[in-house]
């Protein structure tokens, strides 16, 4: 099982950076998918997930009408776009994997206990 997440960077603070949640190794069709950041010396936070059995999204207050997240089952990908870009969205963002064939929310699999994790990629934000 991998998840591999790609995408991060510098970015002024307003500026835009989507990342990226390559995943394989297990049926995607199956899981849903968070997006979820650590900040230095901060507790790591779901941002934002995606529900596999009905598209269903989630997203943490601090992002909403900013951050957009997708997925492509084709590619078996799911995407973070990430707009009006704050220094206080810097951190290590994780992209992460929880069996979600289940009726339940997309707030429910973001609360849940993930399966599988990535190994991250650093947004940095600078002001």
């Amino acid at each position: 099982v991998q998840l591999v997440e790609s995408g991060g960077g510098l970015v002024q603070a307003g500026g835009s950076l989507r990342l990226s949640c390559a995943a394989s190794g297990f049926t995607f069709d199956d899981y849903a998918i968070g997006w979820f950041r650590q900040a230095p010396g901060k507790e790591r936070e779901a941002v934002s997930c995606i529900s596999s059995r009905d598209a269903s999204t989630y997203y943490q207050d601090s992002v909403k009408g900013r951050f957009t997240i997708s997925s492509d089952n084709a590619k078996n990908t799911v995407y973070l776009q990430m707009n009006s870009l704050q220094p206080e969205d810097t951190a290590v963002y994780y992209c992460a994997a929880v069996w979600g064939v289940l009726p339940k929310s997309a707030s429910y699999y973001c609360a849940a206990v993930m399966d599988y994790w990535g190994k991250g990629t650093l947004v940095t934000v600078s002001s």
